[in-house]
């Protein structure tokens, strides 16, 4: 006997639509009718949703519905490689954010980070640097975000320490979701050496990072669970 959508859906605190959308996105098995037409569930489909629901948080809808798809077509390393990359992104958000807060508390705000490299860098140097796409650097700048000067002779954009510091806190705050009106703001007082602000908001950041990190290892333990039900660990 199959176990009814209406109580996997009082057990998750969840609505039965959701059970439904989530057959029509094909990140569960289908599911066997019964005779009067209703959805009939197996303890599989229950750990199918047990895991969607502990991977949003951590993961987002688009990589859980990758996720659960891999695991459908039994390519479990394709699976848990997705789900390292995201994981590996969120501990260099970490170590950025952690970065530039301690510029920010121990540098001179027009002091040029050089550490022994030129003292301007081209885009490409700079997305490489501090891992972000050159397309992103210059969506910000068409946005009025970032405002970055231009070599006279070439017309090349120009990066010192100052917009390399701009970039990395653009980057650790849309990470964790700010909108670009309040990254703005920041940036503003940061050009008018008001330091305090931009150090709280970074520093509520890492706390944002660091439930991120715990929620990523929620999933993963569903996961877990998961792929011993299917049989693949």
């Amino acid at each position: 006997m199959g176990i009814r959508p209406i109580d996997i859906a009082k057990k998750l605190g969840i609505t039965t639509s959701a059970l439904k959308h989530y057959e029509k996105w094909g990140i569960v098995p289908p599911a066997e009718r019964a005779p009067n037409g209703y959805r009939l569930y197996t303890e599989e489909h229950v750990a199918y949703f047990e895991c969607i629901r502990a991977m949003f948080p951590g993961f987002g809808v688009d990589v859980t519905k990758q996720v659960m798809k891999k695991l459908q077509e039994r390519e479990l390393d394709d699976a848990l490689w997705i789900v390292s990359e995201v994981q590996a992104r969120l501990q260099q958000d970490k170590i950025l954010a952690e970065r530039t807060i301690r510029i920010l508390e121990t540098e001179q705000l027009d002091a040029v980070d050089a550490r022994g490299r030129k003292k301007e860098l081209t885009i490409g140097e700079v997305a490489a640097e501090i891992g972000v796409p050159s397309s992103a650097i210059r969506h910000w700048e068409k946005e009025g975000v970032l405002i970055l000067p231009r070599d006279q002779d070439n017309g090349y954009r120009k990066f010192d320490g100052a917009q390399i510091r701009q970039i990395m806190i653009i980057r650790i705050l849309r990470s964790a979701n700010y909108p670009l009106e309040v990254i703005k703001d920041v940036l503003h007082e940061l050009e008018h050496h008001q330091v305090h602000n931009a150090r709280r908001v970074l520093k509520d950041t890492l706390v944002y990072l660091n439930h991120l990190n715990h929620n990523q290892i929620r999933g993963v333990h569903y996961l877990y669970q998961l792929c011993k039900v299917l049989k693949l660990m």
